[in-house]
Parts: C-alpha cells; structure tokens; sequence
C-alpha cells in the first residue's frame, strides 16, 4: 500500500517540470521582441541614405532631358523675357498726389534695404522739388550727381533718355500730357532692370503701357 501513493507523488513531480517548460515559454517570447527592433531601426536608416543621393542626381538629370525637349525652345525665349523685363508695380493716385506716393515708395524701397543709387523718380508734370533746386546750379553739376549713382536721382520725364538704367525706377504720372506720359512710360520701362513702380491714374496707366510696350 506505501506504493502506491508514491506513484501519483512521482506524477506530480512531473507536473512540475511540465511548469518550468511554461516558464520557459516567457523566455523565447521577448527574443522575437528585440529581433523585430533592429529591423524597426534599420528602416529609418533605409530610406535617410537614398533621400539625399536621388534628388541631387535625378533633378539633373531631369532638367538635362527637359531643356532639349519640347520645353527648350520655350524655356531659353521665357527666361529672355523674364531677364529683359522688369516687374511692374501700379499705385493708384490722382495727379496731385502722385508725387506723394512716388515719395512713399522710395522710402519702403530704401527702408527695405534699396541702396539709394539703385532708384530712379521720374516725373510726368511738375518737376520734383530737388530736381529744380539742383538744377538751379546748372545741369553740368545736376548731371555729375546722376553719373555718381550714390543717391536717388530725380528726373523731369523730357530727361529719361539721357538717364541710365538703374535696378527700380518710380514714375509719377503727375501732370502732363497723354503725350508726354505715353513717350515716358515705355522709356521708364527700358530703364528700370529689376522693378519699374507708376504711381498714378491705373486706366491712363495701363492704356499708354499696354499701347507702349
């Protein structure tokens, strides 16, 4: 009889190992854990490494296979034009305070950082209060300021053709005839390489430069 019981105690020792093998189970469980990770990491890295080489090596590429295409005949004429020429800025104003907003605008275009010597003011009527005053000194010592090219210069719209170009060139449509605006507006135009600003009456404006140019 003292057998017998030490059979079933046999049998539960081997439950006990059947225990640890479920223990053992926890353990392979966290090294899937840390194999998907490295995998996780590397994808980051996968595609950080091609990101920088293709856009440098195919935008070229790209823009070689463009240019002899069927845009590169369009593409060279485009940038010609966009070269030769300048934006163009429309300020409302009436013929008496067209000179004002010219003043206006000179003053943004040199607190934004316009060097003095890049803008040019032309005026269509009246001449603008410094232009007469410096040519009261005669127009030998008026002209020596406009080829030093270190401030703004200030024109009557009879003397655009003798003025160089220069980056911005603002026109105040103040007075005058069809005529005389429709003579000064185009040759403004040709003189201003980067921005040409017409402060004045937008129809009259976009009459004479849609006929002008």
């Amino acid at each position: 009889m003292p057998l017998i019981p030490e059979e079933p105690q046999i049998h539960e020792s081997a439950q006990g190992p059947r225990a640890t093998p479920a223990s053992g189970r926890t353990a392979p469980t966290p090294r899937p854990v840390p194999g998907p990770r490295p995998a996780a990491s590397s994808r980051p890295g996968r595609p950080g490494p091609p990101r920088p080489a293709p856009p440098v090596q195919r935008t070229p590429r790209d823009v070689a296979v463009a240019k002899p295409g069927p845009s590169g005949p369009a593409a060279p004429a485009a940038s010609a034009h966009a070269a030769a020429t300048p934006q163009i800025q429309l300020i409302p104003a009436s013929p008496e305070g067209a000179l004002d907003a010219a003043e206006e605008a000179v003053d943004l275009l040199l607190e934004s950082g316009r060097a003095p010597g890049d803008v040019l003011v032309i005026t269509t009527g009246e001449q603008h209060p410094w232009a007469a005053h410096e040519l009261s000194f005669g127009e030998a010592a008026y002209w020596a300021q406009h080829d030093a090219g270190d401030d703004v210069f200030y024109a009557d719209a009879s003397a655009v053709g003798r003025a160089a170009s220069r980056p911005v060139v603002v026109v105040a449509v103040n007075g005058g005839s069809d005529a005389v605006a429709a003579t000064a507006l185009p040759l403004a135009l040709g003189r201003a390489s980067a921005l040409l600003i017409v402060c004045g009456d937008p129809q009259r404006i976009n009459s004479v430069l849609g006929a002008g140019v």
